[in-house]
């Protein structure tokens, strides 16, 4: 796990978010997403600098579309956003659930 991702996973493991369960590295199909809490149907990517280049963002709206036809929420946020303005990430998934 990024530094990132083992931050925002310090606020949304053991049923902190509305006592739902939230998983983390969780295989969805063909791919495996950064988290994922099945009782709200919403998948959470942090994106690093690399996800920002042209060809990235492309695969990213692709697999971001292969989710929703599991009716699933995305919630994208950076690296930065995470370390920033974590309360205002952790508000926006609490809305998301």
């Amino acid at each position: 796990m990024t530094e990132a991702e083992k931050l925002l996973w310090s606020k949304i493991k053991a049923k902190q978010i509305k006592g739902f369960q939230v998983y983390r590295q969780k295989p969805i199909g063909r791919f495996i997403v950064d988290f994922y809490c099945p009782k709200a149907k919403l998948v959470i990517e942090l994106d690093g600098g690399q996800h920002y280049r042209e060809a990235m963002q492309a695969k990213d709206e692709l697999r971001d579309k292969y989710m929703e036809r599991f009716g699933l929420k995305v919630l994208r946020f950076s690296d930065k956003e995470v370390f920033l303005n974590l309360s205002e990430v952790l508000q926006e998934i609490w809305r998301h659930t």
